[in-house]
C-alpha cells in the first residue's frame, strides 16, 4: 500500500473520529453524531471541487501587464 493511500486513510480516519466526538459532545446523541460526522466529509469534498476549480481559473489568468508573449508561451505549454 503507498504512502499516500495509508496518510489518506489515517487522515479520514482522524476526521472522522473529531467530528463523531465533537458532534457527540454537542448534541449527547449517538445517531445525530454519527450522521453529521458522515455528512460533513461529504459536503467538503464537494466545496473542495468548487474551491479547487475558482483557484484553476485564477491561476490561468495572465499576469497583470503581459502581453501576447504570455499568451504564446502558454499556448507552448498545452
Amino acid at each position: 500500500m503507498s504512502t499516500d493511500l495509508i496518510k489518506t486513510a489515517t487522515y479520514l480516519s482522524i476526521h472522522l473520529t473529531v467530528g463523531f466526538s465533537v458532534a457527540y459532545l454537542m448534541t449527547g446523541s449517538v445517531a445525530m453524531a454519527s450522521g453529521i460526522a458522515l455528512i460533513e466529509p461529504m459536503i467538503n469534498a464537494v466545496a473542495f471541487f468548487f474551491h479547487e476549480q475558482a483557484w484553476k481559473k485564477i491561476t490561468a489568468r495572465p499576469p497583470r501587464g503581459a502581453g501576447r508573449e504570455w499568451v504564446r508561451d502558454q499556448a507552448a505549454f498545452a
